[in-house]
């Protein structure tokens, strides 16, 4: 059976799509409210988290597409430069969470090329839409019946998971374990994703209360994030 975590008092309206095929224009919103005010800023460091140890042997898993053109690298980029490395918006939240909590990162790679430009990348993250695509997708880890528990990032590309995403969860059993959403985007928040991941995967633990970040507040988000693992991690000096 199902079940639905809520963690903490943490509850994240927001929208999201580190996204580089989301056609939403205007003003993104962002992202992270409502975190649990009792861990200051002030308290939260780099490498501070370890999970709770309900949530047992954890990885990180994430699809991020960067956009190479066609993109305003401010507003509305589906990239960031860190340290002189350019970065998917999911990508760089996946980073950050492996950083502080010292879980493995592993990304979910098109076997086929995307785009970088990207009007091109829109059309063709439309079109695996509309006919309900399933691209071939490389996925090198070890065994995940080895994980309890699996993080697992996205953008949010036309209101919906990007199509290798669904491949993902098409290809893998997650039944008996906890994943926990996070996501970028363009002014969508999540979308209708959570429930989407929950019907995909009725044998799962699926938590409801995940992280998402506009694109347009990446780069500014670092203690956004530090915060929201405060909420369901063991603190440590």
């Amino acid at each position: 059976m199902k079940k639905s975590i809520l963690l903490g008092s943490l509850v994240i309206l927001g929208s999201l799509t580190a996204c580089q095929a989301d056609p939403e224009s205007g003003t993104s919103s962002s992202t992270t409210r409502g975190i649990n005010q009792n861990t200051s800023q002030s308290q939260v460091t780099q490498g501070s988290f370890s999970l709770a140890d309900e949530y047992g042997k954890s990885l990180i898993v994430y699809f991020s597409e960067p956009e190479a053109s066609g993109v305003d690298a401010v507003a509305g980029a589906s990239r960031v430069v860190n340290d002189g490395e350019v970065l998917g918006n999911t990508e760089q939240i996946a980073a950050w969470i492996a950083q502080d909590t010292g879980m493995e990162r592993v990304q979910i790679e098109p076997a086929t090329d995307y785009p970088s430009d990207h009007d091109e990348l829109v059309n063709q993250a439309d079109e695996e839409q509309a006919a309900d695509d399933r691209p071939e997708i490389s996925f090198i880890t070890e065994n995940l019946n080895d994980y309890d528990t699996i993080f697992i990032g996205y953008p949010i590309w036309w209101a919906d998971l990007p199509m290798p995403v669904y491949s993902f969860f098409d290809n893998e059993d997650f039944s008996g374990k906890t994943l926990v959403p996070f996501s970028t985007h363009g002014g969508s928040g999540f979308a209708n994703t959570i429930a989407t991941i929950e019907a995909l995967e009725p044998d799962a633990t699926v938590v409801t209360d995940g992280l998402t970040i506009s694109r347009n507040d990446v780069s500014d988000s670092r203690a956004d994030v530090q915060q929201w693992l405060a909420n369901f991690s063991s603190y440590s000096e």
